[in-house]
């Protein structure tokens, strides 16, 4: 009992650390997990480590081989694309039943904001707009549409983290564009906009964020 009870969190525990070795770069992409080497090096045994290679795959952070070895994925251009193709998709039917709940309680995206007028890297830019548009998916709480958010989470930070140990100088632009684009949503809060003009924003500063980072990953990503 006492066994079954820690297992999740060793679990947990394992995922966590190696979900943050990829995002910050500590891991590649085609990287092999060995079981035996994580669980030496986390100094658990492997079966935690099994199910947390098993969390992240699910997450989009890495996938298996043919030979049952797990790997760091690799989010190309193109994966990129059709992860903000679905986000800008999702985001407007998100928004629109949620905008009155907003405009009462618009301090966690006003902190939102000033965290990413205070940010120093393409990747606190880049998660900070995650988080923004987090907050207002979570308002209606549909939870179909978390459901589905949540399963592109993984990828679109593997992406924006692959993105940021490569382009720092961006950070300006990125920075500039996201905060002046949320902030055009958060006046139109507090003016009582209608849920189609909030819809319509929230495209905007999307297409904003990921226009900036795309183009910046295809000027040095390699041809295939």
């Amino acid at each position: 009992m006492s066994a079954t009870a820690l297992t999740p969190s060793r679990t947990d525990s394992a995922a966590d650390k190696l979900r943050q070795e990829i995002l910050i770069g500590g891991a590649a992409p085609g990287d092999l997990s060995a079981e035996s080497a994580v669980a030496q090096r986390l100094g658990v045994s492997r079966v935690p480590v099994r199910e947390a290679l098993f969390a992240l795959e699910r997450e989009g952070l890495v996938e298996f081989s043919g030979t049952d070895r797990a790997y760091v994925k690799a989010v190309t251009p193109k994966d990129f694309e059709e992860l903000y193709t679905l986000r800008i998709t999702l985001e407007p039917l998100a928004t629109r039943p949620a905008t009155s709940k907003l405009r009462l309680d618009a301090g966690s995206l006003e902190k939102n904001i000033a965290a990413t007028q205070r940010a120093k890297s393409v990747k606190a830019v880049a998660r900070l707009d995650i988080e923004f548009h987090e907050i207002m998916r979570d308002a209606p709480g549909n939870a179909r549409l978390l459901k589905l958010w949540q399963s592109m989470r993984g990828e679109l930070e593997l992406w924006l983290a692959r993105l940021h140990l490569s382009h720092q100088p961006q950070t300006s632009e990125t920075q500039r564009e996201t905060v002046a684009a949320h902030t055009g949503i958060m006046q139109g809060l507090r003016m009582q906009a209608s849920a189609a003009s909030c819809k319509a924003g929230v495209p905007r500063s999307t297409n904003r964020t990921c226009s900036a980072l795309l183009t910046a990953a295809r000027k040095t990503s390699p041809s295939t």
